[in-house]
């Protein structure tokens, strides 16, 4: 098997639109091309030298588990000598979790035996489609100007909307409520600048987990609303639950060190015929009380 060459690697990898990163012997990111820089926010000078677990990538899947700790593709391919692949969750450096499908290739060393890896990956939140429909939602003055995502009045004519579908031909959809935990404390410690960009982090970790037809919006103040257009009880627990662990996943990094991250509490109902806006958001608002008093960064949802 040829020898690989670095240089002409990251020669052809710049022209990449893919994230592509190169990992030494220790684990240590020794490339990090421009397709890396733009989907994670970090550039090279950031990341050079250290691992993704530190603090940077920290990918998860879409139950929040730590595959930097248990799962990690680039390990398991050195450790096999084959690619590996999966759909998986990283940290943008903003705060707010990514979905990417991500691949690692295993790189032969001087004996025949992998001793790195490349990791190649790719955006999968359809974040071109979303900000087309965010400017949309501008123009047509639905837009949250803090967060991006729909506004409360958005919700409120999706809702109608979707409950309108329900009665008259039977298109079910379920809703959640979302409530950040102790947010006060997050504006009293680090200030409402910093308060302002953890309701960012949530609102876009909050839109890159739901579903591609859902609709999510700022409900007011830390709160916000998802509608799920035809899910079963079953599907809105999943998506639920995806939301509570990526938020609890994700955290702003400080110029002083510090980490800000919260977690929230979700209450979810499926509408029912008869249903109006306000008893759909009163059950769910009940079940988010309840997750509030049952000890916090809990997703609880009933029909």
């Amino acid at each position: 098997m040829a020898e690989f060459s670095e240089a002409l690697f990251k020669q052809v990898a710049d022209d990449l639109s893919e994230g592509i990163y190169l990992l030494d012997e220790q684990g240590l990111i020794s490339y990090w091309n421009k397709g890396a820089e733009r989907i994670t926010g970090f550039a090279s000078g950031e990341v050079l030298g250290r691992k993704c677990s530190d603090d940077i990538l920290r990918h998860t899947d879409g139950a929040g588990r730590e595959l930097c700790l248990d799962g990690c593709i680039y390990k398991e391919a050195i450790g096999c000598g084959e690619p590996q692949e999966g759909d998986i969750y990283l940290h943008h450096k903003d705060g707010h979790r990514i979905p990417i499908h991500a691949r690692a290739l295993p790189i032969p060393g001087s004996e025949g035996r992998p001793a790195r890896a490349i990791e190649v990956f790719s955006d999968r939140s359809g974040r071109a489609e979303l900000l087309v429909q965010l400017e949309q939602l501008k123009r047509e003055a639905l837009a949250d100007p803090l967060t991006g995502l729909g506004n409360r009045r958005f919700a409120e004519m999706s809702a109608v909307s979707a409950l309108e579908g329900l009665q008259a031909e039977g298109l079910g959809f379920g809703l959640l409520l979302l409530d950040i935990d102790h947010f006060k404390a997050v504006n009293d410690t680090f200030g409402h600048t910093v308060g302002d960009r953890t309701l960012r982090m949530v609102a876009w970790t909050l839109a890159n987990a739901v579903r591609r037809n859902d609709a999510a919006a700022r409900w007011g103040g830390e709160e916000f609303l998802v509608l799920c257009p035809g899910a079963s009880l079953e599907v809105l627990a999943e998506v639920a639950e995806r939301i509570r662990a990526l938020v609890e996943r994700s955290w702003i990094g400080l110029e002083d060190g510090r980490k800000a991250a919260v977690t929230v509490s979700i209450g979810g109902t499926l509408a029912r015929a008869g249903d109006s806006l306000e008893s759909l958001v009163e059950r769910a608002d009940e079940r988010l009380y309840a997750c509030k008093t049952g000890g916090r960064n809990l997703a609880k949802v009933g029909d």
